[in-house]
């Protein structure tokens, strides 16, 4: 069985057709051809960190996601989640290949959020606001800019230096630092692992937030003053409940939520504020190892 690197995981994985992917998957999640159950979470070293396992089985590929997160590797120079994406066929059982996991990761959750604008908003986006300055607001940054090259991109973080070294790392003239708190923007999202609120802006008509890092009821950063003003889909309607922060903060009835999958089918009107809150789950590794073993031919 061959194991892919980072950068060959990356090569397999082309965002415009794993956002295609992701679709299908969606879709057939919601039919029930996809089975994922919620991914199980174990803590490590005294409650810092984590191991975590996403098994899914589908009737083409079993996938099983296998992640470490050490948040404070961040301070050592280490990578702060790795892992590995194995597959399998799905009638035979035999393993054929494996992922590099924080790749798929990356790639994967970068690939919903540009799903969700596709399904969610009705034009094609001309601001967006990223709010983060880890990996997953480079790969968003770059699958945006991959998807729609005359986008104007503002990058906030926790200070103006580093939201200037993540610009200066993509090295496009179309993304800069968020200079005016008060900018208006077609398209917000955010990707941190903040536990206080980030965003709290009145829902305004034509503008949809995408909450991507509050992944434990602990976490948030969306405030319920945007939330409750916003029509709200998910990307996992059987994980999020016990798992969006943002939503679970905000006290908000899962009865008013609905699935990205509903999307598909009918988009919401433009004249409502949209959120989507991104969990996760791993019927979208399962597309990424689709797609990846299209790919190899």
């Amino acid at each position: 069985m061959k194991y892919f690197s980072s950068a060959e995981t990356q090569d397999l994985l082309p965002w415009e057709a794993l956002i295609d992917t992701l679709a299908q998957a969606v879709s057939d999640y919601a039919a029930g051809t996809i089975i994922c159950p919620e991914r199980m979470v174990l803590p490590a070293a005294n409650g810092h960190a984590y191991q975590m396992c996403m098994p899914t089985v589908a009737p083409d590929l079993l996938v099983t996601k296998l992640l470490t997160i050490f948040p404070e590797n961040a301070h050592h120079a280490r990578p702060t989640i790795q892992g590995q994406v194995l597959c399998a066929d799905g009638q035979t059982g035999t393993f054929l290949f494996g992922l590099d996991g924080q790749m798929v990761t990356m790639r994967r959750t970068a690939a919903m959020s540009l799903l969700a604008i596709r399904c969610l908003h009705t034009q094609t986006p001309e601001r967006v606001l990223i709010i983060g300055t880890g990996i997953q607001a480079q790969a968003h940054a770059e699958a945006l800019c991959s998807l729609y090259p005359d986008v104007k991109i503002a990058i906030r973080g926790r200070t103006r230096a580093a939201a200037g070294k993540i610009c200066a790392s993509l090295g496009r003239q179309n993304i800069c630092v968020a200079e005016t708190p008060n900018d208006t923007y077609d398209v917000v999202i955010t990707v941190t692992s903040s536990k206080a609120v980030l965003y709290d802006e009145p829902a305004r008509p034509g503008c949809l937030v995408i909450g991507v890092g509050a992944y434990r009821p602990d976490m948030i950063e969306i405030g319920s003053r945007t939330i409750t003003g916003s029509v709200i889909y998910v990307d996992d309607p059987v994980g999020a409940p016990t798992e969006a922060g943002d939503i679970i903060q905000a006290g908000i009835s899962w009865d008013w939520v609905r699935a990205l999958a509903e999307a598909q089918k009918m988009p919401p009107p433009s004249k409502n504020s949209v959120f989507f809150k991104s969990v996760g789950c791993g019927a979208w590794d399962l597309a990424a190892g689709r797609l990846a073993r299209q790919q190899m031919g």
